[in-house]
């Protein structure tokens, strides 16, 4: 499945936030910890809210390894959740949504203080 979405930044709040749970939790990437973010995020059952986000930091993850193995499916979860809360899916709307799922889903695990190894970002998705 071709991505629409070929690099994917965050802002400078945002790459705050992933250095600070780098930190915590051990884990190295970049990629890892946005995926984990996007996951939290796209299980909430709300939207995310619009708000405009300046990708003003130096994290830039190429698609390819910010998805992996899992690009395909991490799209195709973009896709449907684009369907379910808008009832249409096209190029913008994609990659709005990504960004502002991302964003929101950062936001979240920073805002977790419990978040100190592996372990607890597993636990705190279940």
């Amino acid at each position: 499945m071709k991505s629409t979405i070929e690099i994917v930044r965050v802002s400078g709040r945002a790459r705050d936030q992933l250095i600070n749970l780098k930190r915590r939790t051990g884990i190295e990437h970049w990629h890892t910890l946005c995926r984990w973010a996007l996951c939290v995020s796209l299980a909430e059952k709300s939207i995310p809210p619009k708000e405009r986000l300046v990708a003003n930091s130096s994290v830039e993850i190429e698609w390819k390894t910010f998805g992996q193995e899992y690009a395909d499916t991490i799209l195709g979860l973009l896709k449907q959740r684009c369907h379910q809360d808008f009832k249409e899916v096209d190029d913008k709307l994609l990659q709005e949504q990504f960004k502002l799922h991302l964003h929101r889903g950062i936001s979240y695990l920073a805002g977790n203080k419990d978040l100190k190894s592996v372990g607890d970002l597993v636990g705190a998705i279940e």
